[in-house]
C-alpha cells in the first residue's frame, strides 16, 4: 500500500485538507461527506450520531424488523469538546461538560425505545473500550484542569496493558432477563460480545477462522458468577506484553513512564522494554493497583498463564494474525 489515497491523491495534499467525515455502503466506495472540524467534533453527537440512530431504530420499528445498533459517541473521549447546549454546565471543565451531554443522549435513546414500545424487548449495552486518559492530556484546551476521567484503585490509563486501562465497566440492560440491580467480576472481554449475542439470535460463528471471544450469555442471565473465560492476553500493536488467569496477571514487558512532571509520557506514549529473564506477576484480586510483585511467593503461576499463551501461538501457526497498527514502520506500505 503506498503513501496515496485510492484516487492517487499525495499524501500531503490528504494532510493540508485536514480529516474528512466519510461514509459508504457495503462494498461501495467512500463518499466524502465534509471536514471533521473541531466545530463539527463538538456538536457531531447532538447533530449527527443520535438523531441517525433514533431514525434508524424507527425506520427498523416501522419496518416490523430487528436491528442492531453500535453507537460510538464522543463523550469521555480527549479532546472532550461539548456542544453549545453543554458547554459551561459542570464544575469540572470540558470533560465533565461532556459527560452530561452523554449521559442525555443516552436518555434519549431510552426514551426511543420507550416510545417504540420495545423497550422491554431490547437488550441494551453501554461500556467503555478503554480506561481513562491521562497525562498527555494535562493543559490542552481545558483551561488548566485534567481533562481525563479516573482509573480509581487500579494501576494505568488508556494505551498500557495495565488494569486501569482494560479494566472497564459495563451496564447490560434486558428487561425480564437480566436481573436489576445485580453486578457481576466474572471476565468479560469485549471479544466476547459478538459469540454471545449471535448465541442469544441463534446465529451460526463463522467456522473458517478462529473466534477470539466466548459465549458469555449464563453471566448475563445471573446462570454463572464466574463465566466461560478464565484468562486473556493483551498486546500493544502486535506485541504479546501481558496475560491473566483467573485474578493473576502476569507482564512480559515493563511499561514505564519516562520523566517525572510535565515531561511524563504516559499510555502509548511510554517507554516500554522486555524483561530480562523474569515476568512479574500480580493477583489483581488483593492488589488490584499491582503494588506488590508475587511470582517469587507464587512460583507455581506462571504455568497457566504460559500454557494460555502456547495455545495461542500455536493458533496463530493455523491462522496468522493480520499486520497490528505501527506508527513507525511504513515498510510496504
Amino acid at each position: 500500500m503506498s503513501l496515496t489515497h485510492s484516487m492517487n491523491v499525495p499524501l500531503d495534499v490528504l494532510l493540508a485538507k485536514g480529516p474528512q467525515i466519510v461514509e459508504a455502503v457495503a462494498d461501495g466506495p467512500l463518499r466524502t461527506v465534509k471536514p471533521f472540524t473541531r466545530e463539527v467534533r463538538a456538536e457531531i453527537d447532538s447533530n449527527e450520531l443520535l438523531p441517525k440512530s433514533i431514525d434508524f431504530m424507527k425506520r427498523q420499528k416501522a419496518a416490523g424488523k430487528p436491528f442492531f445498533l453500535y453507537l460510538p459517541f464522543s463523550m469521555g473521549h480527549f479532546p472532550n469538546l461539548p456542544s453549545k447546549q453543554f458547554a459551561g454546565k459542570s464544575r469540572i471543565g470540558q470533560y465533565g461538560d461532556k459527560l452530561l451531554e452523554g449521559d442525555y443522549h443516552v436518555g434519549q435513546i431510552l426514551d426511543t425505545l420507550k416510545e417504540l414500545g420495545i423497550d422491554d424487548n431490547t437488550l441494551v449495552v453501554f461500556a467503555s473500550d478503554n480506561g481513562p486518559q491521562g497525562e498527555t492530556t494535562r493543559e490542552m484546551g481545558n483551561q488548566g484542569t485534567p481533562d481525563k476521567g479516573n482509573a480509581g484503585p487500579f494501576r494505568g490509563e488508556l494505551g498500557e496493558a495495565t488494569e486501569g486501562s482494560i479494566r472497564t465497566f459495563c451496564f447490560v440492560r434486558w428487561p425480564g432477563k437480566v436481573r436489576p440491580g445485580t453486578s457481576s467480576y466474572a471476565m468479560f472481554s469485549t471479544m466476547d460480545f459478538f459469540p454471545t449475542f449471535a448465541s442469544i439470535i441463534g446465529g451460526k460463528l463463522p467456522t473458517d477462522r478462529p473466534i477470539d471471544g466466548v459465549d458469555q450469555t449464563d453471566v448475563l442471565l445471573g446462570k454463572s458468577t464466574t463465566g466461560n473465560r478464565d484468562s486473556l492476553l493483551t498486546f500493544i500493536g502486535a506485541d504479546l506484553v501481558a496475560a491473566r488467569w483467573k485474578q493473576w496477571r502476569m507482564y512480559f514487558t515493563d511499561v514505564q513512564p519516562t520523566g517525572i512532571g510535565s515531561q511524563r509520557q504516559p499510555g502509548i506514549f511510554s517507554s516500554s522494554a522486555p524483561m530480562a529473564g523474569y515476568p512479574k506477576i500480580y493477583n489483581i484480586e488483593m492488589d488490584p493497583h499491582e503494588d506488590l510483585q508475587v511470582g517469587a511467593l507464587f512460583g507455581w503461576t506462571p504455568g497457566p498463564m504460559l500454557e494460555v499463551v502456547e495455545k495461542y501461538l500455536e493458533s496463530v501457526k493455523k491462522y496468522p494474525n493480520p499486520p497490528a497498527p505501527n506508527l513507525t514502520n511504513f515498510k510496504g506500505r
